[in-house]
């Protein structure tokens, strides 16, 4: 995969965004884009998770899980979408996050199987 930001955010602004993620996360809960995203629906499906499973995944996500950002929203005009990936039960998903509105749900916009190869900056 290109990454399509050339300048990717330091380890630092990485781990200040994941920290007030997790904040607003356990704080206001999640808005998880299933119904707009059916590759969302079907990944969830096929790992057999619920949202409190999906909720804990974003929970551990570190440095080392991350692929671009910060970008531009073009889908909802808010805050800037940052790109994570996982392994999860040896399948690699791909997982694209934002802040979302103050004082409302952080958003989970997509949270799929990963389509292409990610890259990683942080990863040994």
């Amino acid at each position: 995969m290109i990454n399509k930001n050339p300048q990717p955010a330091n380890p630092g602004e990485i781990e200040v965004f994941l920290k007030d993620f997790k904040f607003k996360l356990g704080f206001w809960g999640i808005l998880f884009m299933d119904r707009m995203n059916k590759k969302n629906f079907q990944t969830i499906t096929d790992l057999n998770m619920n949202i409190a499973d999906l909720r804990r995944e974003l929970n551990t996500l570190e440095v080392v899980h991350y692929s671009e950002g910060p970008m531009p929203d073009q889908l909802y005009h808010g805050f800037p979408m940052w790109v994570f990936g996982k392994t999860i039960s040896k399948r690699e998903v791909y997982i694209k996050i934002t802040m979302g509105n103050p004082n409302e749900q952080v958003i989970c916009i997509s949270f799929h199987f990963a389509e292409y190869a990610m890259f990683y900056p942080f990863k040994n």
